[in-house]
């Protein structure tokens, strides 16, 4: 048989038996792992490996968590379809972000989900080369995160959730309840708040303005808290101001009762601090952050490196007044504060 005959020969037989055989070759290539270049956008199945700051059973995190999952889906990229979320739930506790960290940057991730200064800084800790989005963060730059807002200039980018002029609208409400507040307690965890000097100093720059004294109480437990409650109620005309912190979203069972039971005028950074029975609250949309986190996480899946993307201000507050609670303490509102909350519980 000549050569050319023979190569034919042997295609023709290579061709025969594809064509027999297309599902087992299929199957061979699913079986490969080269299925991943048929998810779509970004050419595979992606990993997110996702680090939130608080319980997995809290109503407000299921729904943060939904946020940014219908977001990225509107975006192309879906659970379970072109990507894969690993979730970790810490609850707050120390230990947790730093175990929880260490166990999903194992996974080898394409990106990583961080909730909340710890979240971040235990995630820092484990790798500088694996992207890192950071959603509900107080003071990126302070923390040693980024290099600045609008250079990030690493493998880390994000929503930061405090402007300064929030400072000045806690302390306007404080002021616009009736008898108004004539000193100001702030309580926060320095453990889970390292970020709280960024605050106190915009709270205190503003209390001029409204003739407010302030002081601190750094509370660890339900103890302290407890104590810096009993002290404050001491004091006439005294208020209080909780700052955003996941250790004051655990505690918040404990320091709404509290403060109920000492009589406290009190000013949440939470809604849901309202919702279980506090007076008012004045913050940033945390839903709205996840959502537009979502655009970040996209982008660097598809490419784009967190050192190019800037740190975003966060662009949506609510306001919530609790008038039950209000006629509880024997306090009444300025209408004017009224008029512009968002919601207001009767």
């Amino acid at each position: 048989m000549r050569r050319r005959e023979f190569i034919e020969l042997i295609g023709a037989l290579i061709g025969s038996v594809a064509a027999a055989r297309p599902l087992a070759g299929i199957a061979a290539v699913l079986a490969s792992g080269s299925s991943r270049a048929l998810a779509q956008p970004g050419g595979g199945m992606r990993r997110i490996g996702a680090l939130m700051s608080q319980l997995e059973n809290e109503p407000i995190m299921q729904t943060r968590a939904k946020a940014i999952v219908d977001a990225l889906g509107a975006l192309n990229w879906k659970e379970g379809d072109n990507i894969r979320i690993d979730w970790r739930w810490a609850g707050g506790d120390p230990a947790l972000f730093e175990r929880y960290a260490t166990e999903l940057v194992a996974l080898r991730p394409d990106l990583l989900l961080a909730n909340g200064t710890p979240s971040v800084a235990a995630m820092q800790r484990q790798t500088s080369t694996i992207p890192i989005v950071f959603v509900v963060v107080t003071d990126p730059v302070g923390q040693g995160f980024v290099a600045s807002l609008s250079r990030p200039g690493g493998n880390i980018t994000g929503f930061t959730d405090f402007d300064p002029p929030m400072a000045n609208k806690w302390l306007s409400m404080l002021a616009q309840i009736s008898p108004p507040t004539a000193r100001t307690t702030v309580l926060f965890n320095p453990a889970t708040a390292p970020f709280a000097s960024l605050m106190l100093r915009a709270i205190e720059e503003a209390a001029p303005s409204f003739a407010l004294a302030v002081r601190t109480a750094p509370c660890r437990d339900g103890a302290e808290i407890e104590a810096a409650m009993t002290e404050l109620a001491r004091n006439e005309r005294g208020g209080l101001l909780v700052l955003p912190d996941a250790f004051t979203f655990e505690k918040r069972a404990v320091i709404v009762e509290s403060a109920a039971r000492n009589r406290l005028p009190a000013i949440y950074w939470h809604r849901s601090f309202v919702a279980d029975g506090g007076l008012m609250s004045y913050g940033v949309d945390n839903t709205d952050a996840f959502r537009r986190a979502a655009g970040y996480v996209g982008r660097i899946l598809s490419g784009e490196k967190p050192a190019d993307l800037p740190v975003q201000a966060p662009t949506k507050f609510e306001m919530v007044i609790n008038l039950k609670t209000a006629r509880a303490l024997g306090v009444s509102f300025a209408p004017a504060l009224l008029a512009t909350a968002d919601e207001v519980i009767e």
